[in-house]
């Protein structure tokens, strides 16, 4: 007899649970496979399971979306910022604003390198450096810096801190959902196993080919190992004449 395996997906512990409560619906009440307390089990599994799946997809679909989001946002939060410092660098190197101001943007006064804009937590550093350093130097009368003025750098950086809370939001709730997902993939693989056992120990009276049949149709998966021999009608069949030739031997020696 080929082995069975339980469902290793969403979705095929959902078809499995769907076929358990669809046949136990179906079944005459002469023809009781499954205990009620079990198929009710089952059913009241399903429901939760549909919907804590339905729940996790959408959460992982809007962390896919505002990832996408927040990955240009990221592009051009790094941009406006890198720009602003190549502008003051240049601005400093044309005499336009002492090269001791740059302190006020905690930047080195004699390296007109860009600082490392390389991870996220450095954007969120630097953009407030030069957000403060820009008003700190403007509160001593400086000119402001343009293309690009501050404004409109303080505009990308804070919708860039912004999405950053969004994205740790989004991860925090589709953990929690995966979280409970992963609790309730537990018991439905309880549940499955206890169905499957249930109906193979109904069945187990059947010939091969017929029991494996009724089985199947209660949504059990059986494989064939390496080399196995298939179960086929003619199994059934080929035992059924056993059956009887040792049937006939047993009469022929009574008489």
């Amino acid at each position: 007899m080929p082995y069975r395996r339980l469902p290793n997906t969403d979705q095929a512990r959902l078809r499995a649970l769907k076929t358990a409560v669809q046949r136990a619906a179906e079944s005459d009440f002469t023809e009781q496979v499954l205990p009620y307390r079990l198929s009710t089990e089952a059913e009241n599994c399903l429901l939760k399971f549909e919907n804590l799946v339905s729940q996790y997809q959408t959460h992982f679909d809007n962390k896919v979306t505002a990832n996408k989001k927040y990955k240009r946002m990221v592009q051009t939060t790094r941009m406006y910022i890198s720009h602003f410092i190549q502008v003051l660098n240049f601005a400093v190197l044309r005499g336009e604003i002492k090269k001791e101001q740059k302190r006020l943007y905690k930047l080195n006064e004699n390296n007109f390198n860009l600082p490392d804009l390389s991870t996220e937590d450095n954007l969120l550093l630097w953009g407030k450096n030069i957000i403060e350093g820009e008003t700190a130097r403007m509160g001593e009368g400086g000119i402001p810096i343009n293309c690009p003025a501050i404004n409109k750098v303080k505009v990308h950086y804070d919708m860039f801190r912004e999405s950053q809370l969004s994205q740790s939001m989004h991860r925090l709730s589709t953990e929690r959902v995966y979280e409970d997902l992963e609790a309730l993939r537990i018991e439905a693989d309880r549940i499955i196993l206890d169905i499957w056992n249930a109906v193979e120990a109904y069945y187990e009276k059947k010939l091969p080919y017929d029991r494996m049949r009724s089985c199947e149709n209660y949504g059990l998966k059986f494989y064939y190992r390496p080399r196995e021999a298939r179960i086929t009608p003619e199994t059934d069949k080929q035992i059924e004449k056993m059956a009887a030739s040792q049937m006939r031997l047993e009469l022929t020696v009574d008489s």
